[in-house]
């Protein structure tokens, strides 16, 4: 009996057993998620270098803190300390898992906290060619995913996916995103306009592996292939499990970075 089932299946169809590309892809953004949770926390210090089309540059120092949510996204807040026209500026960032995110941006010439509308995430920040729903966690609720292929990019194996928003005010149709196969880190994301027509390049470079398992870029560059502008931020000086709380998140902890 045991070998006339052993038969059966093996006649079966493979499709009946083949995994679908929503369905790897889905796999992929879950498991990179999963490795990259239960951190708690962070701080970092970064930079901000912008460089225009004729290759002028301009650039902008801050700190960033990050706390971990559990069953939500994560509440991140960026400083800025130079140079002087933008010191004390402030962004915070209620990241969720569904819905909307909430953001706010605190200008300190004007005093106030201004909050950044939905139709409006997808300007850019500070001037940059980072637009604020990219300075949002990355959930993996907010996509639907297809799976398209492996290959190698700089000699590293990668899984290449594409992924949806689900957000209509997202300011992007698609965007594909490298992989790599050893520890599920991003190194490439391309991001595509919503007349589905390629806008940016997101490069991430400089990895480095902390408390034994969380791995952070010590590079990002985004370039922007329809403007020729470009951004890049490097970051250095991180610090996890600090003791951060729910209150060095608020609207009011806008009005008092320093």
């Amino acid at each position: 009996m045991r070998n006339n089932l052993f038969l059966v299946l093996l006649l079966l169809p493979l499709t009946l057993f083949a995994e679908t590309a929503e369905e790897r892809g889905l796999a992929i953004a879950v498991e990179a998620e999963r490795r990259d949770t239960g951190f708690s926390d962070f701080q970092a210090t970064m930079g901000m270098k912008l460089r225009n089309k004729h290759g002028e540059e301009s650039n902008r120092h801050m700190r960033t803190t990050a706390l971990e949510v559990e069953n939500d996204g994560d509440k991140t807040l960026i400083i800025f300390d130079r140079p002087r026209d933008v010191k004390g500026t402030a962004m915070l960032t209620f990241s969720h898992k569904s819905g909307q995110d909430d953001q706010w941006l605190y200008l300190p010439a004007l005093k106030r906290v201004k909050r950044i509308s939905s139709r409006n995430k997808s300007g850019p920040f500070m001037g940059s060619e980072f637009a604020y729903e990219d300075l949002a966690s990355q959930e993996v609720e907010k996509y639907s995913y297809k799976f398209l292929r492996e290959e190698q990019l700089d000699g590293i194996d990668m899984l290449v996916s594409e992924r949806d928003p689900v957000d209509p005010s997202s300011g992007y149709t698609y965007q594909v995103v490298w992989i790599d196969k050893a520890e599920y880190r991003p190194f490439k994301i391309d991001f595509y306009d919503r007349k589905k027509t390629l806008l940016k390049t997101l490069t991430l470079t400089g990895y480095q592996q902390y408390l034994g398992q969380y791995w952070r870029a010590g590079t990002m560059s985004m370039i922007n292939h329809q403007t020729g502008k470009s951004t890049v931020l490097s970051w250095k000086d991180y610090k996890f499990r600090t003791g951060l709380k729910t209150s060095d998140f608020t609207r009011n902890s806008l009005k008092r970075a320093k």
